[in-house]
């Protein structure tokens, strides 16, 4: 990637020991260096809070605490402190036995990269603060993240008894990452976790078929350090579930639930709270002609609140926010309509969905308007809302000859959603549409779109607006080889015009706006 300075490169190899037995082994390797942008870096709004804050630094006679925040305020190009490096590696096999089939695999993945921070941060000290801490509040901030994993498969054959297979997985997962300021360790979060599920699935009886199972999850959670926003906490989750479908000539029903036994203690605080939920949806779909498929589906949702919400008191790096939790937040429930239909029309393909959403209690971050060190403070709220959409796709072949296919492919997604009090719900995306013409030869793939993004200024209190941008990609895919899809080679450019953009639905889209223009040329060899 030329925007990133990225280097990346990946390996993985197959290897058939015996007829029934498989083993497996892949690595990557990535680095990066700071996001290129095609403007400043900062949003109108926050420009103008920076330069405000710098006249009055001037006024004070802080002319060094002045220009820093104007060199700030005015800065271009690029994103700081927003390099990385990574990589990987997995391990694995896969084993047949009859009609059953089993496979475990471990992996570790490592992870150095930095963070950038709220610019302005540490210039809004109290009269009279010591230098020091304003210098601290503008050190360095890097991750260096690590994760080992594994995990089993198995698909068991029972037989043609009233289940045919029982499905199985665990995985367990010990994530630690550190934040490093400077060269001094911040901060050190470590998360265990251990998940299970077992599924039987039924042999069709008559016109019904189906599958139930159980699952569990364990989270160890422990965060040590001045920015450990949320305490020590244990998670346990047990739940249980059926997915069940009825047939009868075009048409099927579908019916779903799950019951959810959460518990949430946060030793140090001495707190533990419980939840009992149900889920479960209804629908009925209509196989038309040519593919075509008909839905409606019901649904009454529940979810028990997680313990970053219940828990978190502290700055959260990731997110640069102050976020506070509530203890006492109750379990979030929405009631549920989808409308969909999706298929062919001659040799294309379409999709359309449209959703609306009832929430009670719904959980979400909102920002207060306060500031704590130095950053802004977020908290968890909970109030019903409404949420409703639609979202759209086609892919249509203009042109098809056999050895040359023109297609063209159109994407819409709309989201509105409103608090109880006629609100906006925050971080809501805008409208966006996508139209693309991809021409597909034997020796060639090109394709060129354009991606638009509304104005997003339904917002709430503290909230800014996000303008309206459009993006223009394009790529070409050649396989020298003729009729051999092994070797490819490719190039893109993203973000052709250099337009700055920002993800309204980002807590960081002040400062952080998507990446300017981008040439990326890959190669992939399969053997």
């Amino acid at each position: 990637d030329s925007a990133t300075n990225m280097r990346t490169s990946a390996a993985s190899l197959d290897v058939g020991v015996s007829s029934n037995l498989v083993l497996h082994v892949d690595g990557s390797w990535r680095k990066s260096g700071d996001i290129e942008i095609g403007g400043n870096q900062l949003s109108n709004a926050l420009r103008a809070d920076l330069l405000a804050d710098a006249e009055a630094e001037e006024e004070e006679g802080a002319f060094e605490e002045a220009a820093e925040l104007r060199e700030a305020a005015n800065q271009r190009g690029r994103v700081p402190n927003t390099g990385a490096e990574s990589w990987t590696v997995n391990a694995g096999f896969g084993l047949i036995l009859g009609e059953s089939t089993f496979g475990a695999s471990v992996g570790y993945y490592d992870s150095n990269y930095g963070v950038p921070g709220r610019p302005g941060a540490g210039h809004h000290g109290e009269e009279g603060e010591e230098e020091g801490g304003e210098e601290e509040g503008e050190e360095i901030v890097t991750i260096g993240l690590e994760q080992f994993r594994a995990d089993f498969k198995g698909d068991i054959y029972l037989g043609e008894g009233t289940f045919e297979r029982l499905k199985l997985r665990v995985g367990y997962s010990d994530y630690t990452h550190t934040e490093f300021e400077g060269a001094e360790i911040g901060t050190t979060f470590d998360s265990t976790s251990i998940e299970a599920r077992a599924e039987l699935v039924q042999n069709a009886q008559g016109l019904l078929r189906g599958s139930t199972g159980v699952q569990f999850i364990h989270r160890d959670f422990f965060a040590e350090g001045a920015e450990a926003y949320v305490p020590p906490n244990l998670t346990d989750q047990l739940a249980v579930f059926t997915l069940q479908e009825f047939g009868t000539g075009p048409f099927q029903i579908e019916a779903a639930a799950r019951g959810e036994f959460t518990n949430v203690e946060a030793q140090t605080l001495g707190i533990k709270r419980n939840f009992d939920t149900f889920s479960g949806a209804l629908g009925v779909v209509y196989e038309g002609v040519e593919g075509v498929r008909i839905g409606l589906n019901g649904s009454r949702a529940e979810r028990a609140p997680s313990a970053e919400e219940l828990f978190a008191d502290g700055p959260h790096i990731a997110t640069q926010a102050f976020e506070i939790g509530n203890p006492d937040l109750k379990t979030e429930s929405a009631w549920g309509l989808e409308a969909y239909a999706r298929g062919n029309i001659g040799a294309g393909t379409f999709s359309l969905t449209a959703f609306r959403q009832w929430f009670n209690d719904y959980i979400f971050l909102n920002e207060t308007g306060e500031e704590e060190d130095d950053l802004p403070v977020f908290e968890y709220l909970q109030q019903n809302a409404d949420f409703y959409g639609i979202e759209a796709d086609l892919s249509y072949p203009v042109i098809d000859t056999g050895s040359f296919r023109l297609l063209t492919d159109l994407r819409a997604s709309y989201v509105r959603a409103e608090l109880a009090d006629d609100t906006a719900v925050p971080r809501i995306p805008p409208l966006s549409l996508l139209g693309a013409l991809e021409a597909q030869t034997t020796a060639f793939d090109m394709r060129g779109e354009v991606q638009w993004f509304d104005r997003q200024d339904r917002v709430t209190t503290f909230e800014t607006p996000t303008d309206s941008f459009t993006l223009v990609n394009a790529l070409i895919a050649w396989r020298p080889l003729a009729d051999n899809k092994n070797v490819t080679v490719q190039v893109a450019a993203d973000n052709i015009f250099d337009v700055t953009g920002r993800r309204h639905a980002s807590f960081t889209k002040e400062f952080v706006p998507l990446v300017g223009r981008n040439f990326r040329a890959s190669v992939r060899l399969s053997f």
